[in-house]
């Protein structure tokens, strides 16, 4: 029974680790992209929930997807406050330190726990991501604080 709980929650942490790489190798993907990518493009944005627990995130003019596959992110995020509540720049600031204090994570494995922190994420505070992206990005990170009991902004 103990090796079945082991493997359960050895399972969740991969799932999420896949997750969060996925966000780190598209946010990377699209800063690439975005430098070759000419100016007139259109700037369709596109949020769907694909399953019960996958969030697709899509910018034409940037060239990025980001796919969050985490269950219970999809029925949390309802829960919480409304879309227009924080405005873009607060998301942003928040993401950077977010994503400040999770990279210093990842370079201090003997510190903290290298399933939850597996790898470094790519966010530039100079790209522009989008409202949406920067919305389910610090959502993404208080469901990861919630779930995994983690405080990345002590």
């Amino acid at each position: 029974m103990f090796q079945n709980l082991h493997y359960i929650k050895e399972n969740k942490i991969f799932r999420y680790s896949m997750g969060l790489i996925l966000i780190s190798i598209l946010l990377f993907t699209s800063i690439q992209c975005s430098s070759t990518r000419n100016q007139t493009s259109s700037t369709s944005k596109e949020v769907s929930q694909e399953k019960s627990d996958t969030i697709t995130i899509k910018n034409d003019s940037l060239d990025y997807e980001i796919k969050i596959y985490e269950p219970g992110f999809w029925s949390w995020l309802q829960g919480q406050r409304p879309r227009d509540y924080h405005n873009q720049n607060y998301l942003e600031n928040r993401n950077w330190r977010y994503v400040t204090q999770y990279n210093i994570r990842v370079n201090n494995a003997y510190q903290f726990d290298p399933s939850l922190y597996p790898s470094a994420i790519e966010y530039w505070m100079n790209v522009d991501y989008g409202y949406e992206v920067n919305y389910l990005l610090y959502h993404f990170f208080r469901f990861f604080e919630q779930k995994y009991d983690q405080n990345l902004l002590r």
